[in-house]
């Protein structure tokens, strides 16, 4: 494959993935939770006098910011992921 066509196709690439990312946020309505907050209500259904081993150190202000910090958090393993993979795909290449 010439230059051209394999960037053309990586851009192809990533749009793919933003619209399949943005379309359900746009057209699926509903109440978006984390599993935290399921897990939390399915046991206090099933034993009431439950209580947490321990508090979080840190209570983000608001969901907000706790999404940004997870987003956060996953775009940074997916970095480090994606730098590994690079880097022995490299060391391959230059065997």
């Amino acid at each position: 494959m010439n230059k051209p066509s394999l960037t053309r196709q990586n851009w192809y690439l990533a749009i793919a993935v933003v619209t399949l990312t943005v379309i359900p946020l746009i057209f699926v309505r509903g109440e978006y939770g984390g599993a935290d907050g399921q897990a939390e209500e399915v046991i206090s259904e099933v034993n009431p006098s439950y209580e947490p081993w321990f508090e979080p150190l840190l209570e983000p202000p608001s969901g907000e910011i706790e999404s940004l910090l997870f987003s956060s958090q996953a775009a940074i393993g997916a970095g480090v992921i994606g730098y590994a993979i690079g880097l022995y795909k490299g060391r391959n290449q230059n065997k």
